[in-house]
Protein backbone atom coordinates (compact mmCIF):
# COMPACT_ATOMS: atom_id res chain seq x y z
CA UNK A 1 0.00 0.00 0.00
CA UNK A 2 1.51 3.39 -0.98
CA UNK A 3 2.28 5.86 1.77
CA UNK A 4 0.30 9.10 1.58
CA UNK A 5 2.01 12.19 2.93
CA UNK A 6 -0.02 15.35 3.38
CA UNK A 7 1.67 18.66 3.91
CA UNK A 8 -0.45 21.39 5.41
CA UNK A 9 0.18 24.71 3.69
CA UNK A 10 1.71 27.19 6.08
CA UNK A 11 -0.67 30.15 6.25
CA UNK A 12 0.89 33.36 7.49
CA UNK A 13 -1.37 35.43 9.72
CA UNK A 14 -0.80 38.99 10.84
CA UNK A 15 -1.93 40.63 14.10
CA UNK A 16 -4.46 43.44 14.06
CA UNK A 17 -3.78 46.60 16.05
CA UNK A 18 -3.95 46.08 19.84
CA UNK A 19 -7.01 47.43 21.61
CA UNK A 20 -9.00 47.76 18.38
CA UNK A 21 -12.18 46.03 17.26
CA UNK A 22 -11.67 46.13 13.49
CA UNK A 23 -14.46 46.76 10.99
CA UNK A 24 -14.50 44.30 8.09
CA UNK A 25 -16.03 45.78 4.94
CA UNK A 26 -17.45 44.22 1.79
CA UNK A 27 -14.96 46.10 -0.41
CA UNK A 28 -11.70 48.08 -0.26
CA UNK A 29 -12.94 51.32 1.24
CA UNK A 30 -14.79 53.05 4.04
CA UNK A 31 -17.81 53.55 1.75
CA UNK A 32 -18.50 49.81 1.68
CA UNK A 33 -20.88 48.30 4.25
CA UNK A 34 -19.47 46.68 7.41
CA UNK A 35 -20.02 42.92 7.15
CA UNK A 36 -18.58 41.99 10.56
CA UNK A 37 -16.28 43.23 13.31
CA UNK A 38 -13.09 41.42 14.35
CA UNK A 39 -12.53 41.35 18.11
CA UNK A 40 -9.40 42.80 19.75
CA UNK A 41 -6.38 40.55 19.40
CA UNK A 42 -7.42 39.01 16.08
CA UNK A 43 -5.00 37.67 13.50
CA UNK A 44 -5.80 37.68 9.78
CA UNK A 45 -4.52 35.82 6.74
CA UNK A 46 -4.22 38.11 3.72
CA UNK A 47 -5.29 36.57 0.39
CA UNK A 48 -4.60 39.61 -1.77
CA UNK A 49 -4.50 43.40 -1.47
CA UNK A 50 -6.33 46.20 -3.27
CA UNK A 51 -6.08 49.99 -3.43
CA UNK A 52 -9.00 51.86 -1.91
CA UNK A 53 -9.91 54.65 0.50
CA UNK A 54 -7.01 56.28 2.37
CA UNK A 55 -7.09 55.45 6.08
CA UNK A 56 -4.89 56.56 8.99
CA UNK A 57 -4.41 54.00 11.75
CA UNK A 58 -1.85 52.70 14.25
CA UNK A 59 0.41 51.46 11.42
CA UNK A 60 0.38 54.64 9.33
CA UNK A 61 -1.66 56.15 6.53
CA UNK A 62 -2.35 53.92 3.54
CA UNK A 63 -4.83 53.18 0.78
CA UNK A 64 -4.01 49.45 0.85
CA UNK A 65 -6.87 47.16 1.84
CA UNK A 66 -6.31 43.52 2.80
CA UNK A 67 -8.69 40.85 1.51
CA UNK A 68 -9.10 38.37 4.39
CA UNK A 69 -11.92 36.28 2.88
CA UNK A 70 -14.35 36.45 -0.01
CA UNK A 71 -16.02 39.89 0.16
CA UNK A 72 -14.14 40.84 3.37
CA UNK A 73 -11.60 43.68 3.50
CA UNK A 74 -9.77 45.47 6.32
CA UNK A 75 -7.55 48.54 6.09
CA UNK A 76 -3.85 47.70 6.12
CA UNK A 77 -3.39 50.66 8.50
CA UNK A 78 -4.77 48.34 11.22
CA UNK A 79 -2.79 45.19 10.34
CA UNK A 80 0.84 44.75 11.40
CA UNK A 81 2.40 43.35 8.21
CA UNK A 82 5.83 44.82 8.88
CA UNK A 83 5.68 46.72 5.58
CA UNK A 84 4.33 50.03 4.28
CA UNK A 85 3.70 48.51 0.85
CA UNK A 86 2.05 45.53 -0.78
CA UNK A 87 3.05 42.16 0.66
CA UNK A 88 0.57 40.03 -1.31
CA UNK A 89 -0.59 40.09 -4.95
CA UNK A 90 -3.15 42.66 -6.05
CA UNK A 91 -6.73 41.42 -5.94
CA UNK A 92 -8.08 40.90 -9.43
Amino acid sequence: MPQVITLAAAVTTYPTAPGVSLNVRSGPGTGYPIVKVLPEGSRVAINCQAPGTWVTGPYGTTNIWDNIASGQYVSDAYVNTGSDGYIRPRCS
